[in-house]
């Protein structure tokens, strides 16, 4: 997984992110989408869990 710095994190377009409103959750490659949902599920609401999870497999099937 490359290394996302701060200033590439606010480069990123919201579509990036899992919850584009908090910037959180990057989802721009497939090894950050798997990050994603190692992180929510350790560290996120049940409520952001649903949600990284969907924009996750949309975004990337290959993952289910």
């Amino acid at each position: 997984m490359a290394k996302l710095t701060y200033e590439k994190k606010k480069r990123l377009h919201k579509k990036s992110f899992a919850l584009p409103k908090e910037r959180k959750y990057p989802i721009q490659d497939i090894s950050h989408a798997r990050n994603a949902l190692a992180r929510v599920s350790a560290y996120g609401t049940k409520k952001e869990q649903v949600i990284v999870r969907r924009k996750v497999l949309k975004k990337y099937p290959s993952l289910r």
